[in-house]
């Protein structure tokens, strides 16, 4: 057996960036095109008008103050309200391909390695652009990677069921270097058009080298342990699929993106995830005042606060539970590594942190690291 250590960590960011103020103003646009365009429905009652949105509204709910994205033109033009993604022929490389090689190459790079020496890459994300063939074994030949790729989706958790994945699979010897990487576009399947969620999500794409501590060049993270937990429900859902054109109701359904019961998800995940990392830490002998970091899916400033709490016993002192979706906003499975990635490098050895993300299914993964 050997140990799995992460030894290389990259972020890919787009460079266009939607503040919340035009966000808002093209929400806001929509909303009068379409209270305009329901006047009468709305006059007699049989429609609610559609409210307005609010920069202090995005922020209160969510923390989030903006957010990086493949193409704003489209998302922000009220006529539209989704991305303009030109399509691309099946020889060119495909844009979560794109993204996650930039990723990678940024974490190879830390490392010391190069892709010929991958041997294993899995692609984890919560939409994949197609069904088949897999995006990971797009990003293998964009890498010249070796061995063997596969594409998992676990919604939000993605990044750490592929940590624990890849890691198992480096530790059993099937696998000697592995990339986990997590090209998201959530700005796809997002509903921009809806004030509940149309300020949620951003795009990004992540990736983590995972090789035996042995092989290590320079500093390293020791995965002590993994452990990831589902539950269905039904409050976070996406139905879009290949079976959408069988249905006799395919135009413009709303379930088609994402959707979620907010209450129901904060009441019923937030007692999910503590109890998950602190009997993980239990389990393995950890105790709250050994972690220096906790790395947690960012999806809503209160949810990370209160998971904080619980698991510290105590408010987060600065820089112990690091935010980065007031800038970012929530990129599903990528949260949670881009906070690695830009808070983890001031660790010395022997200190101790948990990554930790959680979402539709409900998921829940952790890995416990030790700087080595």
């Amino acid at each position: 057996m050997y140990q799995p250590s992460i030894t290389g960590h990259g972020v890919f960011t787009p460079d266009q960036i939607i503040t919340n103020d035009e966000l808002v103003a093209a929400f806001n646009a929509y909303a009068d095109l379409w209270n305009a365009e329901n006047a009468q429905a709305i006059a007699t009652g049989d429609v609610e008008p559609m409210p307005q949105s609010s920069s202090d509204f995005i922020v209160n709910a969510s923390g989030i103050e903006q957010r990086y994205v493949m193409d704003k033109t489209g998302t922000l033009d009220p006529a539209r309200m989704y991305p303009r993604l030109p399509a691309r022929d099946d020889d060119q490389p495909g844009i979560m391909a794109e993204m996650a090689l930039d990723a990678a190459t940024k974490a190879l790079t830390m490392a010391g390695r190069t892709g010929a020496e991958v041997d294993l890459v899995i692609c984890a994300a919560s939409n994949h652009e197609r069904a088949y063939p897999a995006i990971a074994i797009e990003i293998q030949q964009l890498l010249g990677a070796q061995g063997f790729a596969f594409d998992m989706n676990v919604a939000c958790s993605s990044a750490t069921f592929g940590i624990q994945a890849a890691a198992d699979m480096v530790r059993a010897g099937s696998a000697r270097r592995a990339l986990v990487v997590c090209p998201e576009i959530c700005s796809g399947h997002l509903e921009w058009r809806d004030r509940d969620c149309h300020f949620i999500f951003g795009d990004v794409a992540t990736a983590v080298l995972i090789e035996r501590s042995e092989d290590a060049q320079g500093p390293r993270f020791d995965i002590v342990s993994t452990r990831c937990a589902t539950q269905f429900s039904n409050n976070i859902r996406n139905n879009n699929g290949f079976l959408r054109r069988n249905h006799d109701q395919m135009d413009d359904r709303r379930d088609m993106q994402f959707m979620q019961n907010g209450r129901k998800v904060f009441k019923e995940v937030l007692p999910m995830v503590s109890s998950h990392i602190g009997d993980h830490m239990t389990a393995m002998g950890w105790q709250a005042d050994d972690l220096k970091r906790l790395w947690l899916h960012q999806a809503n400033k209160t949810m990370n606060d209160f998971i904080g709490k619980k698991v510290l016993g105590r408010v987060p002192e600065d820089g112990e539970q690091p935010n980065i979706l007031q800038d970012y906003a929530n990129t599903s499975s990528a949260g949670s590594i881009i906070a690695f990635s830009k808070h983890s490098d001031d660790l010395e050895q022997g200190d101790r942190g948990v990554i930790c993300s959680f979402g539709a299914g409900y998921s829940v993964g952790s890995v416990l690291v030790e700087r080595a």
